[in-house]
């Protein structure tokens, strides 16, 4: 039954990707009668090159499991409270960009920095190709400011990674021993007051042979936080699996290297000039405020594009 749903599901997306092209194919034919008699806006020419871009777009995401959810962590590099502001306008960043797209985001664990900022956060992104479209964010991400926390107002650079991974099928199988698991319980963290949970109700599980840790505490039942964990873990060990079958070199990165110099992918600076700049794809955005304020989706297509 399962199989047969996600079959009809799939052939819903087939036939709205044929309708959309067919639409856009009627709109280029009135655009070009319209436009014998010069009554063809820039404005409608604009439109209608978006809409055939994220046609375009949508033909790229071609990958085995582009069309799934997936799940965003950011971790901040090296330098305390500079790198954990950094990390949590990463989070405010997608947060905009998925809430501009229409994704549904629930945090799973959020780890507050002691001055400000984040030290983790993990967000389950569910939605259709959310994992194709955020994949292009695997990496360091490096920040050039003058820092709000420097009374001399200095220049700093800091970094933050990002890591994304495919939400697989619940029903891949992994065997996970008992004896192979740490599971660790503390309290949850909040904003205060009457939102603070005050029974150990967070879990961290660590997996043992492989050293892979994984947490939650986004429910107020530990049971209910030890499962949610307990599948983010199945699935980084079935990732683990499938890249050690050499199946996913190309789609899916999982380790981003050393947070510092030399390894970022992406660029935001906003002292002494203002630029953001992907190094890949080699696009540049002279407004950073507007990139930190979700609008990242120009950033993604010229990656997927290369």
């Amino acid at each position: 039954m399962d199989s047969a749903n996600k079959t009809y599901q799939q052939l819903k997306r087939i036939d709205k990707k044929i309708k959309k092209y067919d639409e856009l194919l009627l709109k280029v034919h009135i655009m070009m009668e319209m436009a014998k008699d010069g009554e063809v806006l820039d404005s409608d020419i604009k439109s209608i090159e978006e809409e055939v871009d994220m046609l375009e777009i949508d033909t790229l995401l071609k990958g085995k499991y582009d069309s799934l959810s997936c799940y965003l962590e950011i971790h901040p590099g090296a330098g305390g409270t500079e790198s954990c502001d950094w990390a949590n306008m990463l989070k405010r960043m997608y947060e905009r960009f998925l809430e501009k797209n229409n994704y549904q985001v629930r945090v799973l664990d959020i780890q507050n920095g002691d001055e400000a900022g984040i030290k983790s956060v993990t967000m389950e992104i569910n939605g259709y190709y959310a994992y194709g479209y955020l994949k292009v964010e695997n990496g360091v991400h490096r920040l050039v400011r003058i820092s709000p926390f420097d009374a001399n107002k200095r220049r700093h650079t800091s970094f933050a990674s990002v890591t994304v991974t495919p939400v697989f099928d619940t029903q891949i199988e992994i065997d996970i021993k008992d004896e192979d698991l740490k599971i660790d319980v503390y309290h949850s963290s909040g904003a205060g007051g009457q939102s603070v949970n005050t029974s150990n109700s967070a879990v961290r599980i660590t997996h043992l042979p492989t050293k892979t840790v994984v947490t939650c505490q986004t429910e107020r039942s530990q049971l209910r936080n030890k499962e949610i964990a307990l599948e983010l873990l199945k699935n980084k060990l079935y990732q683990q699996k499938l890249e050690e079958q050499e199946k996913l070199k190309k789609d899916v990165k999982l380790n981003v290297g050393s947070i510092d110099f030399g390894s970022q992918i992406r660029s935001y600076i906003l002292e002494p000039y203002k630029l953001v700049k992907d190094h890949r794809s080699n696009y540049e955005d002279n407004d950073p405020d507007k990139v930190l304020d979700g609008e990242i989706m120009p950033i993604i297509k010229s990656v997927l594009k290369m």
